[in-house]
């Protein structure tokens, strides 16, 4: 979503910038030196703050690598918009039941040493996750989202992975964990502890220079796929907010930025519009969420009357100067995602429009009748009041949770809007003492963990832990399905599955998608050309920048 805070400096931004000067696929070329379409330098911001930069640490599974892109590799990238594979390091992945997965490894990748990569690699890497907890990011060794392995063994240019029980849900972790080589790991001990100062990785650059602030990468031409990689040096360098970052793409100065910066088409595209571009590409949803165990939230009639009185137009406005578009109630990222809509909804409009007249008509028929005063009550006769919870310093949010507001007071719910310390608005969503919030809605591939988590009586959060089901919808037939999705490793049962989940978004509102939230890329086409566009959505711009740097080429 939206970034919350804006600092002094972002609010000024349009001022600021206004003082300032106004001023497709890769071609094919050579492993080794610069052929056609070659690039000589991008510059992008920093990965990590400088304190932690100081350290000089490439292991890809420390708290801030200096670089999360550029070294190491995973097995393969799944777009995470239109959850399309593209293999990587493994040229394909497949269940040969529901307790094994094979993986079977691309031939002839090497280290950035020269030391070949192999099966063994993939299997020492996840091995590594059974000794030490703190590696296990795909949760493999637990039971979270699916059985726990039993072994991990690799077998020529295979790896078999071995589950107690189903573990599908896992797949999207398991491809996308970075590779780490058995000949250097190793030999570290602890390896969530080793600070990795000279990475030894597959990936299309290896280390160039670091003083401690700026990181030069250096293309390798005996990369694997070297022909595809235009880009002889990536440069990153300095951590900006959203006005610094603005004028630094504008100069010329960094090449991407991946960031918020408010309104871009006035304070960055506007400068130059043939040059400078950016894409907000739908990766969630910022949506509503009442208490449904409490009145009135608890009534599926009244939470899809109120539905029609809020001007997702007019969110999209106030809170992301219209870049944002209106999110479908399927829950689903659309269009990415259409391919997975139930045919019931396949071509229909599922976003819910601003309709005034239809929600007091719904609201009139389901008993929450206006008194002399145009103030509704409760079915029973009891007074009808929403508090509605928000972060205080969420811009966005706060933008948001205003128009609600006065789209209910509109059709006589009276509402008023609290503004909260977040950590106050997280021990609501703990404890379950509120009316009504906003929350984000992850728009991921992985169904089972983002819509399904939604709806699942056993992500109700704990006194101790925020878990993603804040509104306690409960129903045994959903938790059956969520069930069979969290274990779908075929595609036309996942869309089974997906499609019953739509059915009671579209029926019961448990939350009330609003508009969708971004993942960011603002750049530059004077230098590289190929960056992924809402007319060429080929990759999440922010997540797969790997995927991106093999579509870059020279824009001369």
């Amino acid at each position: 979503m939206l970034t919350r805070t804006m600092s002094m400096a972002a609010t000024g931004l349009v001022a600021a910038l206004a003082l300032t000067a106004c001023a497709g696929s890769a071609d094919s070329g050579s492993g080794g030196a610069a052929g056609k379409g070659m690039v000589a330098q991008l510059t992008f911001p920093a990965e990590v703050t400088g304190a932690a930069g100081g350290l000089g640490d490439f292991n890809p599974y420390a708290t801030q690598p200096l670089t999360r892109f550029w070294v190491y590799e995973p097995l393969i990238i799944k777009n995470g918009l239109s959850c399309e594979e593209t293999p990587w390091l493994a040229t394909k992945a497949d269940w040969t039941d529901d307790q094994t997965l094979a993986i079977t490894i691309r031939d002839g990748v090497k280290w950035s040493d020269g030391q070949p990569f192999t099966a063994k690699d993939v299997a020492f890497t996840f091995n590594l996750g059974k000794q030490y907890a703190g590696l296990d990011k795909a949760g493999v060794w637990n039971d979270t989202f699916g059985a726990p392995a039993e072994s991990v063994t690799a077998e020529g240019n295979v790896v078999t992975m071995k589950f107690s029980g189903n573990a599908a849900a896992k797949y999207d972790e398991i491809i996308k964990q970075p590779m780490l080589p058995e000949h250097v790991y190793s030999k570290v001990g602890d390896p969530t502890k080793y600070v990795d100062k000279k990475p030894v990785g597959t990936g299309p650059y290896e280390l160039g220079s670091y003083n401690g602030r700026r990181l030069v990468l250096d293309r390798r031409p005996d990369y694997w796929q070297a022909d595809k990689v235009k880009v002889q040096k990536i440069v990153q360098e300095g951590q900006y907010d959203a006005s610094q970052a603005a004028l630094k793409l504008r100069s010329g100065e960094l090449d991407a930025y991946w960031g918020e910066i408010p309104n871009p088409e006035k304070t960055f595209v506007s400068a130059d519009p043939k040059v400078n571009h950016f894409w907000f590409a739908p990766n969630g949803m910022t949506v509503l969420t009442g208490n449904l165990k409490q009145k009135p939230f608890d009534d599926p009639k009244f939470r899809e009357a109120v539905s029609y009185a809020m001007d997702k137009e007019a969110m999209s406005t106030k809170a992301t100067y219209g870049i944002m578009k209106p999110a479908s109630q399927t829950g689903l990222k659309l269009p990415s995602m259409q391919k997975l809509l139930p045919d019931s909804v396949a071509n229909s409009d599922t976003v819910i429009p601003f309709d005034v007249a239809k929600a007091n008509q719904m609201l009139d028929a389901a008993g929450y009748r206006k008194g002399a005063d145009g103030k509704r009550t409760n079915p029973d006769g009891s007074p009808l009041a929403v508090n509605f919870s928000v972060q205080a310093g969420f811009i966005d949010y706060q933008a948001i949770a205003d128009v609600i507001a006065k789209g209910l007071n509109s059709v006589g719910v009276q509402t008023k809007v609290t503004a909260s310390a977040p950590d106050s608005v997280d021990q609501q969503k703990k404890t379950g003492e509120y009316t009504a919030m906003l929350e984000y809605l992850h728009g991921g591939c992985e169904l089972a963990r983002n819509i399904g988590a939604k709806l699942s009586s056993k992500q109700f959060p704990t006194e101790k832990e925020v878990r993603s089901n804040v509104g306690r919808f409960s129903d045994p037939q959903v938790d059956a399905t969520v069930a069979a999705l969290e274990k779908a490793t075929d595609q036309a049962e996942q869309k089974t599955e997906v499609g019953k989940l739509v059915d009671v978004m579209m029926t019961q509102f448990p939350v009330t998608p609003l508009i969708y939230a971004p993942t960011r890329i603002l750049y530059r086409t004077d230098k590289a050309v190929g960056w992924p566009s809402e007319q060429d959505p080929y990759a999440n711009p922010s997540d797969d920048r790997l995927l991106v740097l093999t579509r870059l080429s020279s824009a001369k």
